[in-house]
């Protein structure tokens, strides 16, 4: 058997090539691996600015569903807390779960603030304002009065909630 041949090293190249053309050899090389990199990173760019594009075209052709979607969403959980039977209730609350689902699977996410959460403005509309003596509570939410829907960052229908306000001790005189 033969042995494999030894790779060149550079103190291996013939005197007859000057250290220069290796060094340009070696230079367009990075050159061309620099080029292969921005290449790389231009195609993954253009592919997650195609997904986003598809992504907001789906939900813009989506959202006349998603609002009726989450009309019906609120109707299944009107029935479901005014239901006076254990079967429709029960029934009126799965529908609820499913509908939720579906308008989750499409991109959409409902707004239920938490008691206490900060009141923002860009997902919720304050329908009410309950007054509080704690100045920690000023503009946090007390109450949900209907949840909202936002589609990635847009808000379709903004929370209606009740709005802690704090109005301050009254001044005696």
């Amino acid at each position: 058997m033969t042995e494999p041949a030894a790779a060149p090293e550079i103190s291996d190249i013939p005197p007859s090539m000057p250290a220069t053309a290796v060094d340009r050899i070696t230079e367009r090389i990075d050159d061309l691996a620099r080029v292969v990199a921005r290449q790389a990173a231009t195609l993954e760019r253009l592919a997650d600015e195609a997904k986003s594009k598809t992504r907001d075209e789906r939900a813009d052709s989506d959202a006349p569903l998603m609002r009726d979607l989450f009309a019906l969403h609120g109707l299944a959980q009107t029935f479901a807390s005014t239901s006076n039977s254990e079967p429709d209730l029960q029934g009126f609350a799965a529908m609820a779960r499913r509908v939720e689902r579906m308008l989750v699977e499409r991109g959409g996410q409902l707004v239920t603030p938490f008691r206490g959460t900060d009141f923002d403005p860009a997902t919720m509309e304050a329908a009410e304002l309950a007054d509080t003596d704690d100045p920690a509570s000023d503009r946090t939410v007390e109450s949900v009065i209907q949840p909202g829907l936002t589609i990635g960052d847009r808000s379709i229908r903004p929370a209606k909630v009740v709005v802690r306000r704090y109005r301050g001790a009254p001044a005696e005189n």
